[in-house]
């Protein structure tokens, strides 16, 4: 029987990697789950929901007789010492320290970090990036509305006229994406950038219009259609060109990562600082560095506007997913289930290299790192996050 768990993950962060619904499929499948005492309570799963899918609830999870732990946040190196030599885990690593990859080689544990899933269409399933820039990109919309103090929609009343806000979205990936939806949804007008220019019919395709700031293919776009870090020359010229568009806005939000870098940076303080007294910037990245000048991660920045009295809010977000904790812990645990089916093979756990996702997602096996391997070549499936 294989024994596959999730603990209660430590505070702040409020998703659980497996619920009720994943559980019950898993115990089906014969298999033993182990859910950790309170582990989906910030989620909206108790302890009985669980019991009632299958699952065993106990008070600490006994590592050392796991097969698959699943996790959420990057696994401490005094939880990793714990696992038994062989186990699995699979969630977010990442940072990839020195401290955690030296404690998974030393524990001879296999280590699958979400983070290097390929961006391949059979991978889309497995693809927790994904799942969880979905939940960000809607919970930007959500921060910057409740802060806006004036209306998302058009109104027309007999009192007069209200225009709809103008909201510009840096970076047009799936965050991007659910990100311009949402703002659609409450009624603004929205435009967008990335600098990939094969986005620009994305972000038409859910009702934005596309910033052209001028880069072409090359300049923005990486191996396999990943955006790419740009040159100091190429990062100047996108700034002028959207200075303007900043301007013009009510809202801003920016969600543009590249894989494996920080943030690039895209909004000044003098450009944010020439946007209307009472704007509103939500900073998706700011946990990574920031898009935007002066953000800080967790926390509201009031700058001075260049335009009168007054100021713009910057919203530097911190983990935006585990704000949606239910539905982001939802597909959260389905993309742990997904990845679970794929481990298992004949009732046991095998690690197949010759799997694109496996050989992509392992960061350590049997007593070494595999960080330094590259990971397959991948083709990123339609509006996939930068």
């Amino acid at each position: 029987m294989i024994t596959i768990a999730a603990p209660r993950e430590p505070e702040p962060e409020t998703r659980v990697a497996l619920v009720p619904e994943t559980v019950m499929a898993l115990t089906r499948a014969g298999h033993r789950v182990l859910i950790e005492t309170a582990a989906g309570i910030a989620a909206g799963h108790s302890d009985e929901d669980y019991r009632k899918a299958g699952a065993d609830v106990v008070d600490g999870i006994p590592l050392a007789e796991v097969s698959i732990l699943t996790h959420v946040t990057p696994l401490p190196a005094s939880a990793i010492s714990r696992l038994g030599e062989g186990a699995v885990t699979i969630g977010l690593m990442a940072p990839f320290t020195d401290e955690r990859i030296a404690a998974l080689t030393a524990a001879r544990v296999t280590a699958l970090a979400c983070e290097k899933i390929p961006r391949t269409s059979r991978a889309q399933a497995m693809d927790v990036l994904s799942s969880q820039a979905l939940a960000a990109g809607y919970r930007c919309v959500l921060e910057a509305a409740i802060r806006l103090p004036r209306f998302f929609p058009l109104a027309m009343t007999a009192a007069g006229t209200v225009p709809p806000a103008k909201v510009v979205v840096l970076g047009i990936g799936v965050a991007g994406l659910q990100a311009i939806a949402t703002a659609k949804r409450l009624g603004a007008t929205v435009a967008a950038n990335d600098i990939r220019p094969s986005s620009a019919e994305e972000a038409r395709s859910v009702g934005a219009t596309f910033i052209d700031v001028g880069l072409d293919s090359a300049e923005g776009t990486g191996k396999g259609g990943y955006a790419r870090s740009l040159g100091a020359d190429a990062a100047s010229r996108q700034q002028q060109a959207l200075a303007p568009h900043i301007a013009d806005a009510d809202v801003l939000i920016t969600t543009a990562g590249v894989p494996g870098k920080a943030a690039p940076r895209l909004a000044t303080s003098d450009m944010i600082a020439a946007m209307r007294p009472g704007s509103v910037v939500v900073d998706m990245l700011a946990a990574s560095g920031g898009n935007v000048e002066g953000s800080v991660a967790g926390s509201d920045v009031q700058l001075p506007s260049a335009r009168g009295q007054g100021h713009i809010t910057i919203v530097g977000l911190d983990t935006p997913p585990a704000q949606l904790a239910a539905d982001a812990s939802r597909l959260y645990a389905k993309n742990m289930q997904n990845m679970i089916n794929l481990l298992i093979v004949d009732n046991e756990v095998q690690v197949d290299f010759d799997d694109d996702i496996l050989a992509g997602a392992a960061i350590t096996h049997q007593g070494s790192s595999r960080l330094e391997e590259p990971s397959p070549a991948s083709t990123p499936p339609k509006g996939d996050a930068q």
